[in-house]
């Protein structure tokens, strides 16, 4: 069981050390962010910013709600799992 925490905590490292630039935007977005920067325009960048906060919500709060799952199902298996064994009074 430790091993497989181990290997987990290793991979979540990886996934947050390596870091890609991501433009998520929209074909028309795109097409606007791509002539206002010809023109001289630097809000492309915060365009950009503004579409992956909006992207990350979600999954913070999937995250969140499989987190508060998996604690409230060990819980309820501990506390199964208490009531299945016998108790010794010697």
């Amino acid at each position: 069981m430790k091993k497989k925490a181990f290997y987990i905590l290793i991979i979540v490292a990886l996934i947050f050390t390596v870091v890609t630039e991501v433009n998520a935007q929209c074909a028309m977005c795109t097409i606007n962010a791509e002539q206002g920067v010809k023109n001289g325009n630097t809000q492309a960048a915060g365009l950009n910013t503004g579409v992956l906060y909006l992207l990350a919500i979600p999954y913070l709060l999937f995250t969140a709600v499989g987190i508060l799952w998996y604690k409230k199902y060990r819980k309820k298996n501990v506390h199964l799992n208490m009531k299945s064994r016998p108790i010794n009074m010697n």
